[in-house]
């Protein structure tokens, strides 16, 4: 009897994202064999959620942590039928929504480390397990007064900035967890272990408690971005015995253990499979896109988002500075415009009859440079490239590479070249934080460079800066750039 071929490897990525947990399975050729995604409003009503988040008092965002838990459940069921065959997943990773966090009560870590494999997780991870069953997530804006004391405490907003990537923000975890030690001192005392979402994804398949990665854990006010560790003084200002709590960061290629039993026995992964750390969900993207020196990635969706990898970081008052998730020497700049596609639709039904047409018709019978007038999420982030070390238009072979879906919109494409001064490619990037998650599982898995196991995908020209871009646009930035300096005296900021 002939002997049946070894089993190609596989890879597995996740995504919990705002609105729903995805999921993909990758083979070694990085094409992508199965995805799966459940989403919280339609899927999972019981949770009583509007875009994946309860809207609280006083600024509050949060979701239900056993969403995410049945979510999970619900998804690897969906991959099942798909066809996925979990044997052959040689390593798995993924990403969260950044800058939410899930707070663990204590004594929970002996359930997540003896789950059933005969049961549902999300029976047995239920929401008396953490102290705070409903998680804060990024849209929370209920932490002003502890970002005001965290500059005071820390130097002014430059010095934490030069410290942790980013000025104070009230989405990130540190605040977060300031504001809960400060009003709620049960809920902290209560509390064994505190995740991101992404850490938190990760201790679902490990069945333990997963490290913070670098990348994510930029995203929180408390990790020297330069030092790769909590650093002290932050952690002071935030919480007591902060250090413990959060358990020590590593860097996002680490492999953090082997899968859970509870997947072995229930799904039939192999007992070998790597468990890779999580990262955020931009940072995850980042990986996907696979970008090299000098190219920037303009994703357009509900949010504009800029990011690139740098190797020299210069945190400012505006954008955000992470570790990179691909190698921990290196850096990844952001810049998000929060509901940038909400804006651009509401002047498409104000000025364009609600017409994605006649709104591009607009844009293209504007003279260049829209005679001065400035305004939208892509000219400030084309003058705010070089606060994070980017040099985006004064490279050799710079290119602007757009995703999301107002990236099938030429006429704005064409104002993206003209005001980064550079060529615009579009790809087709589907379920990209996901992608970036198998992609990393199968780095770290394989070893060696990120290039050399991940090739860079096909990009497609879209279109080229015109040639007088430079002249317009560059005076354009200079003013914009005097206006954000002049605002930031008159706002105090230090």
């Amino acid at each position: 009897m002939e002997a049946e071929p070894p089993k190609l490897s596989t890879y597995l990525g996740f995504d919990f994202s705002t609105q729903q947990v995805k999921a993909l399975v990758i083979a070694d050729d990085l094409k992508v064999l199965q995805e799966a995604a459940v989403h919280f409003d339609s899927e999972l009503p019981e949770f009583r959620t509007q875009g994946g988040v309860i809207q609280g008092a006083n600024g509050e965002v949060t979701s239900p942590v056993v969403m995410w838990i049945k979510a999970l459940d619900l998804v690897l069921d969906k991959l099942r039928v798909a066809g996925t065959d979990f044997s052959t997943v040689a390593a798995l990773s993924g990403s969260g929504q950044q800058h939410g966090s899930v707070w663990w009560k204590r004594g929970t870590r002996e359930v997540l480390t003896n789950l059933d494999p005969q049961k549902f997780l999300h029976h047995q991870l239920n929401s008396s397990l953490f102290s705070r069953p409903n998680a804060p997530v990024w849209m929370d804006v209920s932490t002003t007064i502890q970002c005001q004391m965290l500059e005071e405490k820390l130097g002014g907003a430059q010095r934490l900035a030069d410290i942790s990537g980013s000025r104070a923000y009230e989405r990130f975890t540190g605040n977060q967890i300031a504001r809960t030690h400060s009003t709620n001192p049960d809920i902290y005392g209560n509390t064994e272990h505190i995740s991101l979402v992404s850490s938190f994804a990760c201790s679902l398949m490990l069945g333990d408690y997963a490290p913070i990665d670098l990348s994510d854990g930029s995203g929180m006010n408390l990790l020297d971005i330069n030092t790769k560790d909590w650093h002290e003084d932050c952690l002071k200002a935030c919480g007591v015995g902060l250090r413990s709590l959060l358990g020590s960061p590593v860097p996002s290629n680490t492999v953090v253990g082997k899968v859970s039993n509870f997947y072995v026995e229930r799904y039939g992964f192999s007992a070998e499979c790597n468990v890779v750390a999580f990262t955020g969900d931009n940072p995850s993207s980042l990986a996907a896109m696979r970008l090299d020196r000098g190219d920037v990635a303009l994703s357009l969706g509900t949010s504009d988002t800029l990011f690139l990898s740098t190797s020299r970081p210069t945190p400012g008052l505006e954008g955000h500075v992470f570790v990179s998730p691909i190698d921990p020497d290196l850096y990844m700049g952001m810049l998000c415009f929060s509901n940038g596609s909400l804006t651009r639709e509401g002047v498409r039904d104000k000025c364009a009859e609600g017409s994605w047409d006649i709104f591009s018709e607009l844009l293209e019978s504007t003279p260049r440079g829209n005679f001065g007038n400035m305004g939208g999420s892509v000219g400030s982030m084309g003058g705010s490239v070089g606060s994070m070390g980017g040099s985006v238009g004064s490279m050799e072979k710079c290119r602007v590479l757009a995703t999301g879906g107002a990236s099938r919109n030429k006429a704005l494409l064409q104002i993206a070249a003209d005001v980064f001064q550079a060529p615009v490619y579009t790809m087709n990037v589907s379920n990209s934080a996901a992608l970036g998650g198998a992609y990393r599982a199968k780095h770290a898995f394989r070893g060696g460079a990120y290039e050399d196991v991940i090739p860079c995908p096909t990009y497609t020209l879209a279109t080229e800066p015109a040639a007088d871009a430079s002249k317009i646009y560059g005076q354009m930035l200079d003013r914009l750039d005097m206006f954000e300096q002049k605002l930031l005296a008159e706002s105090g900021a230090t």
